[in-house]
């Protein structure tokens, strides 16, 4: 009987995808962020508070979602270039939607594109879609458990950020139990705290990723 690992040649396809399109971005000087993270996370929101720190005309966003564009708005209000991905029910992007994308984006002075990805802490971990950097957002209200239950998006990630800390007090949630759970997983993730609702620990993100920014 032949066995055939679907899983594993779709996604040795998309890695072939990634790959190119990572390459791609790199000849036009472009770096690509995807930011990953569960629903109500406030990856959007901590989005728009990096967009409010920096140079917009050199950034372009591409909001992916199941099915509403009410994400894309919000963010193509503060003048950013923006495309919006709809995958009418599919739990992640794969690279060939955003090498679809990246063709309908005028990319001319962009340096630094950024995927503000499906809400989901499973399947979004598995697809690589060329980016450089991986940031992961992540919510006090969501318990300390997770990177246990799903260590691959802890594995992979670059940055996490630990969001809602204004929260944290009406919660039992123990940052230093969580942080040693995540850097047990994955021993180089840099991890930051702050609340995008209250616009605190903002700068210190932006640093980070916008090195030069000022």
């Amino acid at each position: 009987m032949k066995i055939i690992e679907v899983n594993k040649r779709v996604l040795e396809k998309n890695d072939d995808i990634a790959s190119r399109l990572n390459q791609y971005l790199h000849d036009k000087g472009i770096l690509l962020i995807n930011l990953l993270g569960t629903p109500g996370s406030g990856k959007t929101t901590l989005l728009e508070r990096i967009l409010e720190r920096v140079d917009i005309s050199k950034i372009a966003v591409i909001e992916g979602d199941l099915y509403t564009d009410s994400d894309a708005k919000r963010i193509e209000s503060f003048g950013v270039k923006t495309i919006q991905l709809n995958t009418c029910g599919a739990c992640h992007l794969e690279a060939s939607m955003i090498e679809e994308a990246i063709y309908e984006l005028d990319l001319t002075k962009i340096e630094v594109l950024i995927i503000d990805n499906i809400g989901n802490l499973v399947c979004t971990a598995e697809f690589k879609l060329g980016e450089d950097k991986r940031i992961t957002v992540f919510s006090v209200t969501e318990g300390n458990d997770k990177p246990l239950k799903y260590p691959l998006m802890f594995q992979t990630t670059d940055i996490l950020v630990v969001n809602k800390m204004d929260l944290i007090r009406h919660t039992n949630f123990n940052i230093e139990s969580f942080k040693k759970d995540v850097w047990v997983l994955n021993p180089q993730c840099s991890i930051y705290e702050c609340s995008a609702y209250r616009n605190e620990g903002i700068n210190d993100i932006v640093g980070i990723l916008f090195p030069s920014n000022g």
